[in-house]
């Protein structure tokens, strides 16, 4: 509960970010979003995927060495 806004902040900006369509690290967004974790990132990519957030698909490509890159597709 005490982390709640800030974490719907995060949430609100990665999307804002993602709509686009296109490929991000987690290391751009982290950068994007400003003050956010690639940790934090990633989670909110998985609260993206749940019924409560949009059942959203977060598509991933392997990209070289452990990177990989993410799209947001939003559903209907």
């Amino acid at each position: 509960d005490r982390d709640r806004e800030r974490l719907k902040g995060v949430m609100l900006r990665v999307y804002n970010l993602m709509i686009d369509g296109e490929w991000w690290t987690l290391s751009q967004l982290a950068q994007m979003a400003g003050s956010a974790s690639e940790a934090s990132i990633s989670a909110r990519l998985r609260d993206l995927r749940k019924e409560r957030f949009g059942s959203h698909t977060v598509e991933r490509k392997y990209v070289e060495r452990g990177l990989w890159k993410y799209r947001l597709v939003l559903k209907g």
